[in-house]
């Protein structure tokens, strides 16, 4: 597969799933957030501690450090996509969804290929299109988080509208 289509499908595969499963995309791209804070502060005293347990394992061999990252960075984004499967309701919700998804997408894609394994990595990063996205980092970070937190903020409950309550004979 080319690296084109390999980063397309990177970037397209999470957008379609979290629109054809009217996913909430705002709670998802805040999980791949958290996914990164995990792989920055917790991966390396991860991989220290399989390290320490993994006696069969000979010096100077890679525990599989960008695999303990990897999966630091999308188990809470999985998790939290199969927990607010069918979340979004009514066609405008979804439409508006449509930007966090692609938010999601597009900084999936940046956290996602640097730890991919070297040959599948190196293919992609030595794209055109790779570099066109990398140049457009600050871009797509920025962007995406503004679209979740408005989408976030228009999806407040309403408030002011007192409930009516029916009173039966007692």
């Amino acid at each position: 597969m080319t690296p084109a289509i390999t980063l397309a499908a990177i970037i397209l595969v999470p957008v379609l799933v979290l629109l054809f499963l009217r996913i909430n995309a705002v709670l998802v791209f805040l999980s791949l957030c958290l996914g990164d804070v995990l792989v920055q502060f917790v991966a390396p005293d991860a991989n220290t501690f399989l390290t320490l347990f993994s006696a069969h394992v000979p010096k100077g061999v890679d525990t599989g450090n960008d695999t303990i990252k990897l999966l630091l960075l999308l188990l809470p984004v999985i998790l939290t996509a199969v927990f607010m499967i069918r979340t979004v309701h009514g066609y405008g919700r979804l439409t508006l969804n449509a930007l966090p998804a692609v938010g999601v997408g597009l900084l999936g894609s940046l956290l996602v290929v640097p730890l991919l394994p070297p040959g599948l990595s190196h293919n992609i990063v030595d794209s055109s299109l790779w570099s066109q996205i990398q140049r457009a980092q600050d871009l797509i970070v920025g962007s995406s988080a503004l679209a979740c937190l408005l989408v976030l903020w228009l999806q407040r409950p309403k408030t002011g509208h007192p409930h009516k309550h029916k009173h039966g004979k007692d």
